[in-house]
């Protein structure tokens, strides 16, 4: 006997079988885990039913990311009742992206240490200062904002949570073009950029907790998918790939190579099983554990990526060489792309040295990093 969950979605599937992103926001499948009317408030075993039976719908959601992983739940977590009956319609159904403006030239890492200042006016807040790897802040519609609103006893204290509005006047974004040729980041500078009060996520001040539910939603997001932070091949195709003989030098004949596929062969595996002790934990309802894993996954996805596809790019000789670099043509060679864009897996969502502190500190109750 089909299980009810699981005949729902095969009957939705037969009424809907090229659903668009707004079609899944409206059924409550693009979010289940959400809370109704937002998603259908599935536990972990009905999320994993609709998984399975959605595997084979093609619906590309165009950078939706941020907006659906990362805002959204934090909207969810703070934001008022008005402010999600704003906010999460055109996240769902992806009339409007989004951006995260978090980082900052000297607040990286140390996240804590942004400086950007929000200023009170009237009902308004009045921003001014940089942001920097602002991730499709040239396209977006909304910004999930971190400001200082105040300065705290400690460098927690006194930051705020915002939800700006991309287009408003005294904003200026500026192109960061990788070396892949292609642009995911941006330089974003706010020169006393007016925000209206009911824009504030949460209580005044309350920003750091929950910038901490974003970061974790993050960090969770980054680990799936494919090898470049859920873009480029997954880790089937890249073993597949190399596998297959179609590379330049498709002879095995070097056993410092042929360790070398061992190694990320095994990688891949590890992390596989990882990743279904995650699912194990999430249908537990050990969510808390399954989160601080994300950190492992993460640290161990973030090095394979770079490690497959330099073995990719070494096995193809000087073919490998020869991609092009520029921003319409970034994708025309996956491999040459995917080569160049890994050395940021280990910075980008945190880097190696944050996870391995939240390992230390959440998993293995070490002693606090000293501030």
């Amino acid at each position: 006997m089909v299980d009810a969950r699981r005949a729902a979605v095969r009957s939705w599937l037969e009424a809907n079988p090229q659903p668009t992103q707004a079609d899944l926001g409206r059924a409550g499948y693009l979010t289940p885990h959400w809370p109704e009317p937002w998603g259908l408030g599935a536990d972990a075993e009905h999320q994993l039913i609709i998984d399975d039976e959605l595997a084979g719908v093609e619906t590309r959601f165009p950078h939706s990311a941020i907006g659906l992983g990362w805002a959204g739940p934090t909207l969810l977590a703070g934001g008022s009742p008005e402010q999600r009956d704003r906010w999460l319609p055109g996240i769902l159904d992806g009339s409007e992206m989004w951006c995260q403006l978090f980082s900052e030239p000297e607040a990286g890492s140390d996240l804590a240490s942004l400086r950007l200042d929000a200023e009170p006016d009237g009902d308004d807040w009045v921003i001014s200062g940089q942001k920097i790897w602002s991730t499709w802040a040239n396209e977006s519609d909304w910004g999930i904002l971190l400001a200082r609103t105040s300065r705290g006893a400690t460098k927690y204290d006194g930051i705020s949570y915002f939800c700006l509005d991309m287009s408003s006047p005294g904003i200026e974004i500026r192109k960061i073009i990788e070396m892949t040729g292609g642009n995911h980041f941006n330089e974003t500078f706010f020169n006393e950029v007016r925000v209206p009060g009911d824009c504030l996520i949460g209580q005044e001040g309350d920003g750091w907790r929950l910038a901490k539910v974003t970061l974790g939603a993050e960090r969770l997001s980054l680990s799936e998918g494919g090898v470049l932070w859920g873009m480029g091949p997954t880790a089937e195709e890249c073993l597949a790939h190399l596998q297959t003989g179609t590379l330049h030098n498709s002879a095995w004949t070097d056993p410092v190579e042929r360790q070398r596929f061992s190694s990320v062969a095994n990688d891949s595996e590890i992390i596989r099983l990882l990743s279904l002790r995650m699912l194990e934990m999430a249908v537990s309802g050990d969510t808390a554990h399954a989160q601080a894993f994300a950190s492992i996954r993460k640290c161990l996805a973030d090095v394979f990526g770079q490690d497959v596809l330099s073995l990719v790019k070494d096995r193809r000789g000087a073919e490998g060489m020869l991609g092009t670099q520029d921003e319409q043509t970034e994708h025309t060679d996956v491999w040459h792309w995917g080569y160049l864009f890994s050395r940021a897996l280990t910075i980008g969502g945190g880097t190696s040295e944050v996870q391995r502190n939240i390992i230390g500190e959440r998993l293995l109750g070490l002693p606090r990093e000293p501030s």
